[in-house]
């Protein structure tokens, strides 16, 4: 059938191309420009639209061909529950949510005649949407039949949970049977955590990753013992605290891998601050025992220092000692991992609808929309509608890690899984449902749960004010905080000075020190374990403070200790107005550094946020640190003092009685209002 054109069409009716396209698109039609083609029952759609509201001669109606309602007048696909019911042969009984497609199908006639009728009636409802409830029983008297309403089915809540990403399940405990450990490798940057995996399962990843670096998340089944394991690797701990800050509990036992030669590094201790934070139980793996340089005792001193006691040394986190890359130590490992999940008695419902989370998502040339996901509850099987977040879609196909094809798979099992609609989000919970119009209805509803949520992100002080509110509630509150400073001495000086803040029912943890610069993964974790961010002499990179806004988490930076300490008190007894307010206004970043005869060592500038005004108040930092906090002397474009400086503008700025300033630093302007506490 030939198509139509929208510039031919809107010649043919009389009217601009652009008022045809607009209207096209209203009906839902998949056009882009004008010269966009239409099929000719979509044409006759449009441009009925357009007289709908002018009077019109009586047309025969032209009788149908076959061929005309062959893809309207199909049965429902299998499992499908349709919504409309024959009761005799003028009465339907129909439910909300009945779309043109099916009302065509069960009175036999054509898409386009039920959009028509709809449009006379005021209706501008495309070929497949939705019919207004108000409009269904006078839409059925205009066709000659009676259209009764019901409610809607209801569907057991146990099937498909609420719309949101958590998905919380209970089942009868007689109905649970022994499952495997899903368990996350972490550690620092090259200290085999990809390795270890190569050895564990017999295969070659670390090959095909850039630089013997992994670049993605993978999960991967490994038979040992009667029940198995499923490993999860990731690229850090930032890909396994985003899963936790979507609400995905999917790990049961973390490894954390530590280097004998390099020893507790600072992704290592970000990693224990990680795992700690999620409660999941820890084993250590101290790799490279191999290397004549390797030192398991010196790390299992260092590991002490960040409150992780190694059975040898009487505490209760057991330490393995392996060689990765010539797998000894790699059975005693397995054995570990194996007696934690025994102790953690790990188990689920296999015969129950499925649940789990997604761990990655990608398009992919030749399958589309593809989602590696665990099952954490029941048999996922092919054929099944799922819906996952804003997403839904039914499953084609599923894939083991080897690229095998499935056909179910059950608790702690990874699959790739093709037959989306759209990528789903990693970290979102997904939901075997009863079909496919309940999937979509789900999809449909998180969409819009997610913009009234957005409409309604909290701020940081309304997030810290519930915060404080929960701790004033709780019968023995803990205030959590992560720690940044300029230095290993100031950061241990803080850990002692915060260790005796307490009250009677309540404490300060510190969840995380380091030193250095606040970025994004200290905002990610702060996220994750509703804690509060602390800065030293140290300050949040753009990343960070772009998250920090995003995910409304609270960053207090301080240069003077007794300030930070005072405040951290004044948050334990719930007083959350400070003395001080400090407002952003700018970065410019340092590209050179020249001298001027009058102004001393003058620093070329680009702003890369907000503006730079001149005697605003000026804090230096190198490499996250601050090594200079006081006021801009001199502000100069070209050869001409000026007041301000916009974002992507060159400058020259002098900082008052300071001359230490190189390339790559930053020069971040703010200011100070006072205001009395309440």
């Amino acid at each position: 059938m030939a198509k139509q054109r929208i510039y031919e069409l809107a010649r043919a009716l009389d009217l601009e191309s652009k008022d045809v396209l607009a209207r096209a698109r209203e009906l839902g039609f998949d056009v882009k420009t004008a010269s966009s083609g239409l099929e000719e029952d979509d044409a006759a759609i449009v441009a009925k639209s357009f007289r709908v509201a002018e009077p019109e001669e009586e047309v025969a109606p032209e009788p149908e061909s076959p061929a005309d309602t062959d893809t309207d007048t199909e049965p429902a696909a299998d499992g499908e529950t349709s919504v409309a019911e024959r009761v005799d042969e003028h009465v339907l009984l129909v439910e909300p949510g009945l779309t043109t497609h099916e009302l065509a199908r069960m009175i036999q006639t054509r898409t386009v005649s039920i959009v028509q009728e709809l449009m006379e009636m005021g209706e501008m409802v495309p070929a497949g949407g939705t019919i207004p409830i108000d409009a269904i029983v006078p839409l059925g008297e205009r066709l000659g039949y009676e259209l009764l309403l019901t409610e809607p089915a209801e569907v057991e809540e146990e099937e498909i949970g609420p719309a949101r990403y958590i998905i919380e399940f209970e089942d009868d405990p007689a109905t649970l049977e022994p499952r495997p450990p899903v368990v996350t490798v972490m550690g620092h940057v090259d200290h085999g955590k990809t390795q270890l995996l190569d050895t564990i399962r017999k295969t070659n990843v670390v090959e095909s990753e850039a630089g013997g670096i992994t670049q993605h998340i993978g999960a991967y089944r490994v038979q040992y013992g009667d029940l198995g394991m499923t490993f999860i690797d990731t690229p850090g701990h930032e890909a396994f605290t985003a899963l936790r800050a979507r609400g995905a509990e999917v790990t049961d036992i973390v490894i954390l891998v530590v280097a004998a030669d390099d020893g507790v590094m600072p992704q290592t201790i970000e990693a224990m601050a990680h795992a700690k934070a999620a409660e999941v139980p820890l084993v250590v793996a101290i790799n490279k025992m191999d290397l004549e340089s390797a030192n398991a005792v010196a790390v299992k001193a260092e590991l002490t220092q960040h409150d992780v006691l190694v059975e040898d040394l009487g505490g209760e986190v057991p330490a393995v000692e392996v060689s990765a890359l010539n797998g000894t130590g790699v059975d005693e490992l397995l054995e570990i991992v194996s007696l934690v999940a025994e102790v953690e008695e790990l188990s689920a419902n296999p015969n129950a609808p499925a649940i789990g989370t997604v761990i990655e998502a990608q398009l992919e040339v030749g399958r589309g929309p593809v989602a590696t996901v665990i099952v954490q509850r029941g048999t996922l099987k092919r054929g099944a509608a799922v819906a996952s977040g804003a997403v839904a879609g039914r499953v084609r196909a599923m894939y083991d890690e080897n690229g095998e094809q499935l056909t179910s798979a059950g608790p702690s099992t990874p699959v790739l899984v093709t037959g989306w609609d759209d990528v789903p989000q990693a970290g979102d919970m997904f939901q075997v449902v009863k079909n496919e119009r309940t999937a979509r209805k789900l999809a449909t509803d998180e969409v819009t749960r997610k913009r009234a949520t957005e409409l309604l992100v909290p701020t940081a002080t309304e997030r810290l004010t519930q915060l404080l509110e929960s701790m004033r509630t709780a019968d023995h509150a803990e205030l959590r905080i992560i720690v940044k400073a300029d230095a290993h001495g100031s950061l241990e000086a803080i850990r002692e000075a915060v260790a005796k803040i307490s009250r009677e029912d309540a404490a300060v943890t510190i969840i995380h020190g380091g030193v250095g610069g606040i970025t994004a993964n200290d905002i990610m974790l702060a996220e994750t374990a509703e804690a509060i961010v602390y800065g030293f002499n140290s300050r949040p990179d753009a990343s960070a403070r772009a998250a920090a806004e995003e995910s409304a988490i609270d960053v207090r930076t301080f240069s003077i200790i007794y300030e930070l300490l005072d405040d951290v008190e004044q948050l334990l007894v719930g007083e959350l107005a400070p003395e001080k307010v400090e407002t952003f206004l700018g970065v410019a970043e340092v590209r050179a550094t020249f001298r001027a005869p009058r102004y001393g060592l003058v620093a070329g500038c680009y702003v890369t946020e907000g503006v730079i005004n001149r005697n605003a108040r000026a804090r230096l930092v190198r490499d996250g640190v601050v090594v200079y906090d006081g006021t801009i002397a001199s502000l100069r474009r070209f050869k001409d003092d000026v007041q301000q400086v916009q974002t992507g503008f060159e400058c020259g700025i002098g900082l008052e009685g300071y001359r230490d300033i190189k390339e790559g630093d930053t020069i971040e302007s703010y200011e100070v209002r006072e205001i009395a506490r309440t």
